[in-house]
């Protein structure tokens, strides 16, 4: 036999095992998503995408159970407890609350999870090794709040007082009080605005600009990105300076923010995550991502008209 064809034929029967192991012949895999976004979002397609092209295609070998709780937010655990009840293979999902009642709804599906950090929210005991049924990436959003927060008294000069926009579900006293401490160094006061639910918010900018806060930092949530378009509706009614998590955020018209590309992650990191689980890796061989870029985008055009 010639060298060249041995080599050729060692090379088919060294992949051979792997390919099986990629797709079982006739089988299709069930995947449950529960989202922020409708399923028509481009970063929702641009997901999907990334799974066809790594051999995962809905109606071939695929089927998606999507359920999005952008205008139910309540809804969250009843939407967990019926993608459960459809048995799928793998569970794809953003937001703590989401990640938390997937956790109570299923101890053996594996979950695939966006948050701000699943370490230190408890989702997961190791990055390396994830325990129990969880992986994902953590998005660190929470981590950047102070970041952010330095960034809007350097870009409102004067500043003394700040209004907060907080999620009483995400920001732990704690870390508000972190944050208040980092802002009296430099001589500025907190005018703080707890927000419970999302029908809280227009109250809650209302109360901002009743208190004489000449800037907002909104904190990290995802019940804030959720209602972003109205959280920007009123900042321009009041004119104040607004600082979000989100670069896209920013280029929808938010004055500016601070932070990595939430879609990029969705669309980058945790399909792979996601066929590595269909291909039968365990939730323990599969790490926890977490975001490594980080973007500042200031809107010059809601700048000037602040």
């Amino acid at each position: 036999m010639r060298r060249r064809e041995f080599i050729a034929l060692m090379g088919a029967t060294a992949t051979s095992p792997f390919t099986a192991m990629a797709q079982e012949p006739g089988r299709t895999y069930r995947l449950g998503v529960l989202a922020a976004d409708r399923r028509d979002h481009p970063g929702i397609i641009a997901f999907f995408d990334a799974l066809r092209r790594h051999g995962f295609t809905e109606g071939q070998n695929l089927t998606i159970e999507y359920r999005t709780y952008r205008d139910h937010y309540d809804l969250i655990p009843q939407y967990a407890a019926e993608l459960v009840k459809a048995q799928v293979d793998v569970i794809a999902t953003a937001g703590e609350d989401a990640i938390r009642a997937f956790q109570q709804a299923t101890k053996t599906i594996p979950i695939v999870g966006l948050g701000g950090d699943l370490l230190k929210s408890g989702f997961v005991t190791s990055v390396a090794r994830p325990d129990g049924n969880t992986t994902g990436v953590s998005f660190l959003g929470a981590d950047l709040d102070g970041k952010r927060q330095d960034i809007l008294i350097e870009a409102v000069p004067g500043l003394r007082l700040m209004a907060v926009l907080v999620d009483v579900a995400e920001t732990t006293p704690a870390k508000l009080a972190a944050l208040q401490e980092a802002a009296r160094a430099h001589n500025i006061e907190f005018s703080v605005h707890r927000v419970a639910r999302g029908e809280d918010i227009a109250e809650a900018f209302d109360a901002a600009q009743a208190s004489g806060a000449t800037a907002v930092n909104v904190l990290w949530s995802t019940k804030f990105y959720i209602n972003r378009h109205l959280i920007m509706d009123r900042v321009a009614a009041v004119r104040l300076p607004t600082i979000y998590d989100l670069p896209e955020t920013a280029e929808e018209g938010g004055f500016a923010a601070y932070g990595p590309r939430g879609w990029q992650l969705v669309r980058d990191i945790m399909p792979q995550q996601i066929v590595k689980l269909f291909r039968g890796s365990k939730v323990a061989e599969v790490p926890v991502e977490q975001a490594t870029k980080f973007e500042l985008v200031i809107n010059l055009k809601t700048v000037t008209a602040s």
